[in-house]
């Protein structure tokens, strides 16, 4: 892996402060057109079932749920007493084959009582590492790293360590993640001869068995580097030939890989001839950043790959002079180049606002969880709005909705999933908390009592429901 000879570039970064302790810290009301039960459906619910009879949060202590008895027709579930983005007054969120509508329930609809919970959209994970976690396994004790190469020794050893298999402990991980309140996630996951496509086969065994619950983008991503380890570009060709992945990956090609041109015209070509995306972790700086970035612009528009590239971290954005940050970010624009932030400190989190000014998606991502990087992260995407509120000093409460909807709409759009906003014909993705409003929620952070997949309740309190 050549780990004598990293990038003076990269040297003295760690996860703590390449990513600025981001890990480390502790961590509206709209109106909803979804329309009541019929009166016969409420009566069958009995008392307290419906948004009528409701009076507030309070109105029930606990979440019930009464059996479908649709006789197998259309899968229809009535939410009721129902605060959606802690809407002041409970209303009925009716769901007929996973998605909200505003016409009633089919008759013996199964209804569920959710006692004037908030709804809000579940999140979506834009950038993680499931494949690296020891989350769930004894404690790890890591080992000093200051290079990007020392790092990915670390992974190695950790690996090699971890008595649970790689795909039982992703599957884990990203369990947990659904459990609070996640409904998709893009997951890098470490090719290299080192592991030959383990990462990814374990994580797509994952994906399977969370199919229900939710969505998956693996990234075949080339930690290692895709120049300087012999055998990777050969490793991330086959995942993609074989399908195995949805998009390739790259790393710093200046300052880890230490061949721009060699190292995108090796991930481009493959995107091009397996038709797959692209998603390049770019932590380089300055006028090197720019220039990578710059590069990959040039050839997602000569290959016509817009709409298929995304960019993450590029901590090179932040801290641009603001006449060159709109002229990049045009240039993004035109490119149909989306990006992703961890929201690692103020100096490094991407100006969301200013981006999507200029047409630029943005999605925010846990990145590592408790891997051989870094001892913290917990893969729960409402606790990352909450850091993302965090270093960038919200106050306000549409700062800090703003935060939520990063983290709930952006990673929607970069994925290509529709937006579940608890409207008629939108997703019935939705996860329930005690709580006030939308603001007081990303800084409370309260428990996810029930999370909700295309209508069906697949996690309650916690817990994947059935596991």
């Amino acid at each position: 892996m050549h780990a004598d000879s990293t990038a003076s570039a990269t040297a003295g970064l760690s996860r703590r402060s390449m990513l600025a302790k981001a890990a480390a810290v502790a961590g509206t009301a709209a109106t909803l057109s979804a329309s009541a039960a019929s009166g016969a459906q409420a009566a069958e619910a009995g008392p307290g079932a419906t948004a009528a009879t409701a009076t507030g949060p309070s109105a029930a202590d606990r979440i019930t749920e009464q059996p479908d008895r649709t006789g197998g027709h259309a899968r229809a579930t009535v939410f009721t007493n129902v605060r959606p983005y802690g809407a002041q007054h409970p209303v009925d969120l009716t769901v007929v084959d996973g998605l909200v509508t505003a016409g009633p329930a089919p008759r013996g609809a199964k209804v569920v009582d959710c006692g004037g919970r908030i709804a809000l959209p579940t999140l979506v994970d834009a950038h993680i590492h499931p494949d690296k976690t020891a989350w769930g396994e004894p404690w790890v004790t890591r080992n000093p790293a200051s290079t990007i190469a020392e790092y990915t020794a670390e992974d190695v050893k950790l690996y090699h360590a971890l008595r649970t298999p790689l795909k039982k402990r992703a599957e884990r991980l990203m369990g947990h993640a659904v459990a609070q309140g996640t409904r998709a996630m893009r997951a890098h996951v470490d090719v290299a001869p080192a592991y030959d496509l383990v990462g990814v086969e374990g994580v797509g065994s994952a994906r399977r068995a969370l199919r229900h619950a939710l969505d998956v983008e693996i990234v075949a991503f080339p930690q290692h580097g895709v120049v300087r380890t012999p055998g990777t570009k050969e490793l991330l060709e086959e995942a993609a030939r074989t399908g195995a992945i949805d998009r390739v990956g790259g790393i710093d090609p200046i300052g880890f890989d230490e061949a721009l041109d060699e190292q995108l015209d090796i991930v481009f070509g493959i995107a091009d001839r397996h038709g797959v995306g692209v998603d390049i972790h770019l932590h380089e700086r300055a006028a090197t950043g720019v220039e990578s970035l710059r590069a990959i612009i040039a050839r997602t528009k000569a290959l016509s790959l817009q709409g298929k590239v995304t960019v993450s971290h590029v901590f090179c954005v932040p801290g641009l002079p603001e006449r060159e940050l709109d002229r990049l970010a045009a240039e993004l624009a035109d490119a149909g180049i989306s990006l992703t932030t961890v929201a690692p400190s103020s100096d490094l989190v991407l100006p969301i606002d200013r981006l999507r000014e200029h047409g630029v998606e943005v999605g925010l991502g846990s990145d590592g969880v408790r891997d051989s990087w870094s001892p913290f992260g917990n893969a729960d995407m409402l606790h990352r709005s909450h850091l993302l509120a965090w270093v960038r000093d919200a106050r306000l409460d549409e700062e800090l909705e703003a935060a939520f909807r990063a983290g709930a709409d952006g990673g929607a759009r970069l994925l290509g999933l529709p937006e579940a906003d608890l409207k008629p014909g939108s997703p019935a993705d939705f996860l329930l908390v005690r709580g006030e409003c939308l603001p007081q929620v990303v800084v409370d952070l309260p428990q996810r009592e029930m999370v909700v997949r295309g209508g069906r309740i697949v996690a309650r309190d916690g817990e994947l429901a059935g596991h």
